[in-house]
């Protein structure tokens, strides 16, 4: 599977808020970063997407597009929350590690 295919897979699964689908993809060193949260650590990781995923009814990713470069894809995200009630525009910098797992998550908001 392509860095692309799995960072299709990882929006996918993110907006389907599956902890556990995220789980598999994530490496145990992960670290994620936007505007507003920074965790390091696979434990850290899931809490903080647990908790986004407790504060909004639902949340629906669509890749606009994605572009990749040897360990790292780059995607330009229109991110809708509740069904309209506030849609981001949003660049996330995924990084891999060389088993194929995500390892790094940059988000920045556009």
């Amino acid at each position: 599977m392509s860095l692309i295919e799995i960072s299709k897979k990882y929006f996918k699964t993110f907006s389907n808020k599956d902890l556990s689908g995220l789980q598999e993809m994530f490496s145990k060193e992960i670290k994620l970063r936007d505007w507003e949260i920074e965790a390091t650590g696979l434990e850290e990781v899931l809490k903080t997407y647990k908790n986004i995923f407790e504060s909004v009814d639902n949340i629906k990713v669509k890749p606009l597009d994605i572009y990749n470069d040897n360990d790292t894809v780059v995607a330009e995200l229109d991110i809708d929350i509740n069904n309209g009630q506030k849609t981001l525009l949003v660049v996330d910098i995924i990084q891999f590690d060389n088993n194929g797992k995500i390892i790094d998550i940059r988000a920045y908001e556009g």
